[in-house]
């Protein structure tokens, strides 16, 4: 199964003005500069499908993607579902009283929105123990529910040395590994997708 179309749908503030809920999400999530916007155009295959931009944090809204599967099954061709990218975490100069309203927004997304199946943490894997990964790490784990699962990939492998990659691949066995200037790991993290949302 793999990715014959990424389509931007909408960006929004908050469930309020999010889509409807009739597709199964995937959201990425992860501090700025982590490689998000890279990941996700690599992913889909479309170079400018997420904009990255030059000054961390400066997403700041949820951007839905319309994502199309092609199966290679007759009966069922192609299978939708959504990628969510999320407002980067940690380095966004914004004023308090607008960041506090972001947090809140991307805080109810989170716990509050019925169709989202998938968490995919991205961790920079030159820094995997930053306190601010571990705290997102523990929060997804007390909100995740019993038909969710989180995902975490870790981002920026070619800038590591073999033996540190060993070293991290040892510690998180369940983890995937990914460089997108390499082209490493896209195909685990779909085959991750694919197979939790539809069973391929």
């Amino acid at each position: 199964m793999k990715i014959t179309e990424a389509n931007f749908l909408q960006s929004a503030q908050g469930i309020a003005d999010s889509p409807s809920p009739d597709r199964a999400e995937v959201a990425f999530l992860g501090r700025s500069n982590v490689g998000k916007s890279s990941l996700l155009n690599t992913l889909t295959n479309r170079k400018g499908l997420a904009k990255s931009s030059s000054t961390p944090g400066k997403t700041q809204l949820i951007n839905y993607f319309e994502i199309k599967f092609k199966t290679g099954n007759e009966e069922l061709p192609y299978l939708f579902a959504r990628f969510v990218d999320l407002p980067g975490f940690g380095y966004a100069k914004v004023a308090k009283s607008l960041k506090a309203e972001w947090n809140r927004n991307l805080t109810a997304y989170l716990e509050q929105r019925p169709n989202l199946q998938i968490f995919v943490h991205l961790i920079d894997s030159r820094h995997p123990l930053l306190d601010i990964d571990k705290n997102v790490d523990e929060f997804l784990k007390t909100i995740k529910r019993g038909d969710q699962i989180i995902v975490q990939a870790f981002t920026k492998i070619d800038k590591l040395k073999m033996n540190d990659l060993a070293k991290l691949k040892r510690e998180y066995p369940e983890g995937i590994f990914i460089s997108n200037l390499k082209k490493k790991g896209m195909i685990d993290l779909q085959n991750k997708i694919t197979g939790y949302l539809f069973g391929h």
